[in-house]
């Protein structure tokens, strides 16, 4: 990740706020950028969307001015990169605030981290 390019797409789980409203723009949701950043929306918090309840989802849309499209758009997606991910069709990218000496840790850990993360997403043949 670095600033101003958008974010590396399976490392979206440890986007920050500013990281999402680049995403945000690449999915043609830019006009939702302020609103995601003012109510704190990172990738932690794209991950956990998947857990939300019901309710918790329509408070979610409520609170950021999301039309239901739009929603789906950005479920659509978070599931393309998850897919992605689970596939390994990209590679992991040290981010640009970890040292380049620990390069090979980092990539290491990532791949790991990444795979049990997206371990519950079921692939549909």
């Amino acid at each position: 990740m670095s600033r101003g390019r958008s974010p590396e797409p399976l490392d979206f789980f440890i986007w920050t706020v500013e990281d999402v409203g680049l995403w945000l723009e690449d999915i043609n949701l830019g006009s939702y950028r302020h609103v995601f950043e003012a109510n704190g929306v990172n990738g932690e918090y794209l991950e956990s969307l998947s857990m939300f309840t019901t309710e918790q989802i329509l408070r979610f849309i409520r609170r950021c001015h999301m039309k239901w499209g739009d929603f789906i758009t950005l479920c659509k997606e978070l599931r393309r990169i998850k897919v992605a991910c689970l596939k390994g069709e990209q590679e992991v990218r040290r981010p640009w605030w970890a040292p380049s000496c620990l390069s090979v840790v980092f990539v290491r850990a990532a791949k790991r981290n990444r795979q049990s993360r997206v371990v519950s997403l079921k692939l549909e043949p």
